[in-house]
């Protein structure tokens, strides 16, 4: 966008609860001026900051893939006064949104290679964008493999998507929830343990994690033991997002403002920034 500062007039076109509370929302904006949406390009693990006039702003990773041009989408943890007012919309109306911001999975470097995305909870937004950017273009890319993780199979979103995932046959999909539930088939335990458990081959392999920091900071090392080198585990810190522009400053770990120079690290990047996790 020309100008970082000014928000993007969007309108809600689709709204859908992703857990029984509702506490976990996803939405579809599509944009109210044409030409902005032409002059929307965005890659696979950038954000935006969506905003309700008077009352604030919040970042979120976009969910959507570059590939699905009629919308954005964005799901919504309802945590905070901001997010409480967008759960309040409904469809028909206007929100502002300000993007794309940040950088980006490391999508050409993958073609060729074989991909593993392990994501947890909601943080699988940008994953979801990223795995449908790559299924797109599938003959790009050589095995892709997913471990994905939640609380209790509730917690999962997409689950319509999930399901048709699963029936594919170019692509390895794990789920796995913290401890067993009555009538759960797949796997059980938490997302570092079924990671050393599915033990994906670090040959020719680029890994993907995003996830609640703590999952994060115990899978990486997970993926360390098992061959991967440094320079291919990729992560992202879009929880520690603030304005996005690197004004506010309450984004900086080390010498580093998440905003500016992330929201995606290498683990060679992150190695020596302790206070990252």
């Amino acid at each position: 966008m020309a100008n970082s500062y000014i928000p993007l007039q969007m309108k809600v076109q689709r709204i859908e609860a992703e857990d029984p509370d509702r506490t976990l929302r996803t939405y579809d904006l599509t944009f109210v001026n044409e030409s902005e949406k032409e002059a929307f390009k965005y890659l696979p693990g950038q954000f935006c900051e969506i905003s309700i006039l008077g009352k604030g702003e919040s970042p979120f990773g976009i969910a959507s893939s570059p590939t699905e041009p009629d919308y954005l989408r964005f799901t919504v943890n309802r945590t905070g006064s901001v997010t409480s007012d967008i759960h309040y919309l409904r469809n028909g109306d206007i929100v502002g949104m300000r993007g794309p911001l940040g950088n980006w999975y490391p999508v050409d470097d993958m073609k060729g290679m074989n991909v593993l995305i392990v994501g947890g909870g909601f943080a699988f937004t940008t994953l979801r964008s990223l795995l449908i950017y790559l299924l797109d273009s599938r003959d790009d890319y050589k095995d892709i493999t997913v471990i994905y993780g939640a609380r209790n199979p509730d917690l999962f979103i997409y689950k319509d998507e999930i399901a048709i995932w699963k029936q594919r046959d170019d692509i390895q999909f794990h789920l796995t929830i913290d401890k067993p539930v009555d009538g759960w088939n797949e796997k059980t335990g938490f997302v570092p343990t079924v990671t050393q458990e599915v033990a994906p081959s670090p040959e020719d392999t680029l890994a993907i994690v995003c996830g609640p920091p703590v999952m994060i900071k115990y899978t990486l090392p997970v993926l360390t033991e098992l061959g991967f080198p440094d320079e291919r585990i990729f992560t992202s810190l879009e929880r520690r997002m603030k304005c996005g522009i690197g004004k506010c400053g309450r984004c900086n770990i080390g010498s580093k403002y998440i905003c500016i120079d992330g929201p995606v690290f290498s683990m060679a990047e992150l190695k020596n920034i302790p206070e990252a996790f």
